[in-house]
């Protein structure tokens, strides 16, 4: 089988989208930027894997901050042809800053879906199963339609696990998701941070052209390193799973069992005095229940 093809290029995404990408000129934007409470929860000790080895100042890459996205949201509103969508993964507190940003300069909201990664993430209180990835559109033009409008808001994929992989690595099966659903064969895809590949090998086995740009010469080298060997047949394409639909007919829920509710004994002791009135007391909280039922 022979893959469409890619370009890579080694660089700030920024100068290299001002400079060398056309206006209109791109058809899906998947991105998944350095932000930067990606840095603030890599000093807590809990997002090991972002770091080359265990001293926590070997950084893998530089981080954006928050304030600098209004720069790179107008240029993928520029490159990005009207009608066309624009995928960006975040954490929720990213989310809440940069959301209205991306509407001030004119992206149409789309939706907020949500990467279940199954498995214990990143974070420091209550850590994350999850990461948002938001979903927004180009206006003008004819508006692009979801290739299938049975697919959830809630992409179930487990994160993926190993020393060998690169920092941040999303699964192709997510991001597949996003190619299958947004684009079409022949079709330009871009990741401005692209990583170790994913979207690229997405995008390839999906029959859409790939442009990546990176800082990072590791980066860079190992896209392209995996497209070529995609592209020669040396490494199998991954395994899209099959798309879990909602089911259309709405689901009749049945009625909640009755639960007898336990009142702790340190809230019924002050209502009904000495201990022994405990039992007493019980009895009226269920009566209460009883009667509100």
């Amino acid at each position: 089988m022979t893959l469409p093809t890619f370009d890579l290029h080694e660089g700030d995404a920024l100068s290299y989208l001002r400079e060398r990408v056309p206006s209109a000129s791109v058809d899906l934007i998947c991105s998944d930027p350095p932000y930067a409470s990606l840095e603030k929860h890599r000093k807590t000790g809990t997002t090991t894997r972002l770091k080359v080895s265990k001293s926590s100042s070997n950084v893998w890459f530089p981080v954006i901050e928050n304030a600098m996205f209004k720069d790179y949201f107008t240029e993928f509103l520029r490159v990005l042809k009207p009608g066309r969508h624009f995928y960006m993964f975040c954490d929720p507190e990213t989310s809440y800053a940069l959301v209205p940003v991306a509407l001030a300069l004119g992206f149409k909201w789309g939706n907020r879906l949500i990467w279940d990664k199954v498995t214990i993430g990143m974070g420091y209180h209550f850590r994350r199963t999850y990461e948002d990835i938001l979903f927004f559109v180009r206006p003008g033009g004819e508006k692009r339609r979801l290739a299938n409008l049975g697919v959830s808001d809630i992409l179930r994929c487990k994160r993926l696990k190993g020393d060998a992989l690169y920092p941040t690595e999303k699964p192709c099966q997510v991001l597949g998701t996003l190619v299958q659903q947004s684009a079409l064969p022949g079709e330009l895809v871009l990741d401005p941070f692209c990583g170790s590949g994913s979207t690229g090998e997405a995008a390839l086995v999906n029959g859409c052209r790939f442009l990546g740009i990176d800082i990072t010469p590791e980066a860079v080298r190992r896209t392209r390193e995996r497209l070529s060997k995609l592209s020669e047949g040396k490494i199998p394409a991954y395994e899209a799973p099959p798309v879990q639909e909602v089911d259309p007919e709405p689901v009749q829920e049945a009625e909640p069992p009755k639960l007898k509710v336990l009142a702790p004994p340190q809230v019924l002791r002050p209502l009904f005095g000495r201990p022994s009135d405990v039992g007493r007391g019980q009895e009226v909280v269920n009566k209460h229940l009883e009667d509100e039922a």
